[in-house]
């Protein structure tokens, strides 16, 4: 089997996850959630009650804990030293603090070197984030980077966190401000990235375009 990497990039709201995850399965591939390990961290800083602000012990919290992740497409798996956290990272505490954490350097340095060896380990994958195709895995098969209009990913946002609109649109600017501005790896297309924007799209259409597009792909390779 070809080796094969696909690196999907773009804001919160986009799709990332779902499109991601349905793509890896129709690869018959493994696939990597590189938000779900920063939230991770997050989670541990706020279970040690460390202060998002303090770089330092920030980084020491995320030196010291034992992350693993899982690559099933079909079923969702992250724990910290041994405690399964896939729900609760995604609650609000954590997604209000996680944009200041992934904002630490070092924090995406260590992350990134543990990602890298995941991807490495796979004959396929597909890894989503929000600095895959321009840092994690800048030489991947195909790079795509999807948006969708503001409404639009706080209309879905709303709906899947079960928050106001309005309240999730602020929630997600403000995210959008801190992971484009950051000095680390900020959130940006990359050059030679297929740029897709999912408002109003059907999430097994944008499926079947990416995996046409990556059969062309591989094809001409």
């Amino acid at each position: 089997m070809r080796r094969l990497v696909v690196a999907v990039d773009g804001p919160s709201g986009s799709g990332k996850s779902t499109i991601s995850r349905r793509l890896a399965l129709s690869l018959h591939a493994r696939y990597l959630d590189t938000g779900a390990m920063y939230r991770a961290v997050t989670w541990a800083v706020l279970r040690d009650g460390v202060n998002p602000d303090d770089s330092a012990a920030v980084l020491a919290t995320a030196r010291k804990i034992a992350l693993t992740i899982g690559t099933d497409p079909r079923r969702s798996l992250v724990e910290v030293d041994g405690t399964p956290v896939d729900r609760p990272i995604r609650g609000p505490e954590v997604t209000q603090s996680v944009s200041a954490i992934a904002a630490v350097p070092e924090v995406r340095a260590q992350l990134v070197a543990q990602q890298r060896q995941i991807i490495a380990a796979a004959v396929r994958i597909v890894v989503e984030g929000r600095d895959i195709g321009t840092v994690v895995a800048p030489d991947a098969d195909l790079k795509v980077y999807l948006t969708a209009s503001a409404d639009e990913r706080a209309r879905r946002r709303s709906a899947e966190t079960a928050t106001a609109f309005a309240a999730t649109a602020a929630d997600l600017a403000r995210r959008d401000a801190i992971d484009s501005g950051r000095a680390a790896d900020p959130l940006r297309q990359a050059d030679d990235a297929v740029v897709f924007d999912t408002t109003g799209l059907d999430i097994d259409e944008v499926v079947a375009r990416l995996a046409a597009l990556l059969r062309d792909r591989v094809a001409t390779a």
